[in-house]
């Protein structure tokens, strides 16, 4: 039998727990140090040994846990697992039945009810992210559920909780057959080369899915497009998709060129008429600005932090300074997509980044769209840090 560990939570906290706050922190626990094996089941309870919820204990870089359910007499097992992934596939059918997308999450964390569990499918592949190495213990379960429930080719997994929180490079395949990959996956008609077995990136952030398909119905027929922080170039193949004239890609990681090229020639579009550059983004836009270029539309998704030789990059930091250097390569009517997945922030903080810049380069703007999680990547009510996707479409006046 599975031993219970009771974590004491902090009086001031209490109210949160009750409310639905899915997250077991560190500084709301007054007892840590009974945590020792991870995968525990946890009761948190208030000073007085009253119930609040029920959880598991598993370190990554968010807190030691998450709240599974606040029913004391509801099991941490299969039946458990069973029941949250069955609901959220439920409520993706009518993706699992389109034609035109193939590639979506099925599960997302805490959103769809198991924190540090995310589970996505790829064109008869799944692929299970684990974020600790407690949910980790509970994989038997969750590969029986999918057995249950689904018909795949295969399972394959990403394991991203060593010392430091990053990805375990380990064979991923679990069981099925072997894909051959790439494996090329659809979204909204638009192909994207997908692997599941070659480190913590597959190749396409399904995330940006309604994004790309922004970029290309609206934003990009006969654009001049500059794509910063390309990675493999997905929002480039939208921009060409649409129509665009050309596009120019930008990316320090040397791999980024031949997974461009690829994702390029799965939709038929030519590479060679794109330009495809491995260079710094900071540097790329000094560049452009010496060379006078300017863009119609340019595409800013960094990541959260990024350290080259020369630049140091924080979303939270330093945003406000790339949307300036971003204005000054613009078209006069060009739009600028503005986007980040810094889950510390809001979407007030991150529209003031883009109002600072204008601001202080005393341009004119108008805001077009903006764009959250789409609705399979669900959320938690209680908990906005898992909303963390903000993006927001301006004009440049």
């Amino acid at each position: 039998m599975t031993t219970v560990i009771e974590l004491t939570i902090a009086s001031n906290y209490v109210k949160d727990y009750k409310a639905g706050y899915p997250l077991i922190k560190k500084d709301f626990i007054k007892n840590t140090n009974v945590l020792k094996n991870e995968g525990s089941i946890v009761h948190l309870v208030d000073q007085n040994r009253n119930f609040i919820a029920k959880g598991y204990y598993g370190n990554q870089n968010k807190g030691l846990g998450w709240v599974l359910t606040k029913n004391k007499a509801e099991a941490i097992d299969y039946s458990f697992f069973k029941s949250r992934i069955k609901e959220a596939m439920d409520s993706r059918i009518a993706l699992y039945q389109s034609a035109d997308t193939t590639g979506f999450r099925v599960f997302n964390g805490e959103g769809d009810g198991i924190g540090g569990l995310t589970i996505d499918y790829f064109a008869g592949y799944y692929l299970i992210n684990w974020y600790s190495e407690g949910i980790y213990t509970f994989k038997d379960s969750v590969i029986r559920v999918l057995d249950e429930l689904c018909e795949y080719r295969a399972i394959y997994e990403k394991k991203r909780f060593d010392t430091k929180g990053q990805y375990i490079d380990d064979d991923d395949f679990v069981k099925g057959t072997r894909g051959e990959f790439p494996i090329i996956i659809k979204e909204n008609g638009m192909n994207y080369a997908v692997y599941l077995n070659d480190g913590a990136m597959v190749g396409v952030f399904l995330d940006q899915r309604q994004v790309r398909k922004a970029i290309r119905d609206k934003y990009s027929e006969g654009k001049n497009v500059l794509n910063t922080f390309s990675y493999t170039g997905a929002f480039s193949v939208a921009a060409a998709l649409g129509g665009a004239a050309k596009t120019t890609n930008v990316d320090l990681a040397k791999r980024s060129q031949s997974k461009t090229i690829e994702q390029f020639s799965v939709n038929g579009i030519d590479y060679e008429q794109q330009d495809i550059k491995v260079m710094d983004v900071f540097e790329y836009f000094k560049y452009a600005k010496r060379k006078e270029l300017k863009f119609d539309l340019v595409i800013l998704d960094p990541p959260s932090f990024a350290r080259s030789k020369k630049h140091t990059f924080s979303t939270a930091k330093d945003y406000s300074g790339l949307i300036k250097d971003t204005i000054a390569i613009t078209e006069k009517n060009g739009v600028i997509v503005a986007s980040t997945n810094n889950a510390s922030f809001g979407m007030k903080k991150f529209k003031g980044f883009i109002e600072k810049a204008f601001k202080e380069t005393q341009t004119n703007y108008r805001v077009l769209e903006e764009f959250n999680l789409p609705s399979d990547f669900k959320t938690h009510a209680h908990f906005p840090q898992s909303n963390y996707l903000k993006v927001v479409i301006v004009e440049k006046k």
